[in-house]
């Protein structure tokens, strides 16, 4: 298969298009390396991938219509999975037009792509923030997601709503997901296990933030990337509906468009995580506790039923194996 990811040199893009070429696809990868965060860390990603002769990178920025045409270009992809984003809940109160130029422009640009390439499935990705402080849980993809908290939260449910238009309109199979805090190896920096590992091995206090009263559906990197793959296989289509008794599907009446949470539904307190990072560690965290930041929400918690009936499985890997992975993995990068 060939493929067309954007978001390479990014956390999750990163994993996903590694796992694709350990198993023989081709890949193109498009990032804009923007310096969000250290793009040292981005650069190493991408070196990691250009080992393998299947893959291909291009520079350019989503809202580059011709960069990504390029990119079409050379990847011919059967599968389009759009990664990259301006992503960060916080950095969005600062600089909320990025957010406007990249996750709605880029987008743009995307589903125009897809539009003239017609590939066999679009895929989206989505966030749990979409749900915004919904007090029923656990969050089902037919819930309401119309108060978003956050400028990126508002941009990634109005890409979804293009992206609907255009199945619709264009006929292209679409899937939107929607994570839940994804963590693990080769982490971004301004996620809290990437920053609370950092500041505890330097002595430092950690930002504890709503007062450790948060509640997070985490996601380990290695799951999302199975459910992804697993996804990229059920194409949006009347064929596969799910009939499932206490399922609802969200496959669209009007086009073969389609949103599906990817999480386990097994929340956990955010005091728990960080005493697992301290038993990790061996050492244990300066604790500055903080009111609720703005856009923060109490709790995230995933329905999976829909992932599960879809692909046969969730996420299951818990905090106990994979906090212990990350931590392997950034002392042996920053060593």
């Amino acid at each position: 298969m060939r493929y067309l990811i954007t978001g390479t040199a990014g956390f999750i893009g990163f994993h996903l298009a590694r796992r694709l070429l350990d198993a023989g696809h081709f890949v193109v990868g498009f990032d804009g390396m923007t310096p969000y965060y250290d793009v040292s860390l981005k650069e190493a990603r991408h070196a990691t991938l250009a080992r393998s002769n299947g893959f291909k990178a291009v520079i350019g920025q989503l809202e580059d219509r011709a960069a990504v045409e390029r990119a079409a270009e050379l990847a011919e992809p059967d599968v389009i999975i759009h990664l990259a984003a301006q992503a960060g809940v916080r950095y969005s109160l600062e600089n909320p037009r990025s957010y406007v130029d990249s996750n709605l422009v880029g987008s743009f640009n995307i589903l125009e792509l897809a539009r003239t390439l017609q590939p066999k499935h679009l895929m989206l990705a989505s966030t749990s923030s979409v749900y915004g402080a919904n007090e029923k849980v656990p969050f089902a993809e037919s819930d309401r997601a119309d108060e978003p908290m956050t400028i990126y939260a508002a941009t990634k449910k109005a890409m979804e709503l293009m992206a609907h238009s255009y199945a619709h309109l264009f006929k292209v199979p679409t899937t939107a997901f929607r994570f839940f805090t994804v963590y693990g190896p080769w982490g971004r920096p301004d996620m809290a296990l990437y920053k609370f590992t950092r500041a505890i091995l330097a002595g430092e206090p950690i930002d504890i933030y709503g007062e450790g009263r948060m509640r997070r559906d985490f996601t380990y990197i290695d799951d999302l990337v199975d459910s992804i793959i697993a996804l990229s296989a059920v194409a949006p289509s009347e064929d596969n509906r799910v009939t499932t008794e206490g399922v609802i599907d969200t496959l669209s009446h009007q086009g073969p468009f389609r949103v599906v949470n990817i999480g386990g539904g097994q929340p956990v307190a955010l005091m728990r995580f960080i005493e697992i990072l301290e038993e990790t560690l061996g050492r244990t965290a300066l604790r500055n506790m903080l009111p609720m930041q703005k856009g923060d929400v109490p709790q995230t918690f995933a329905a999976p039923d829909l992932l599960l009936a879809l692909t046969g499985s969730k996420p299951e890997i818990p905090l106990e194996q994979g906090v212990p992975a990350f931590v392997d993995w950034y002392k042996s990068f920053y060593a």
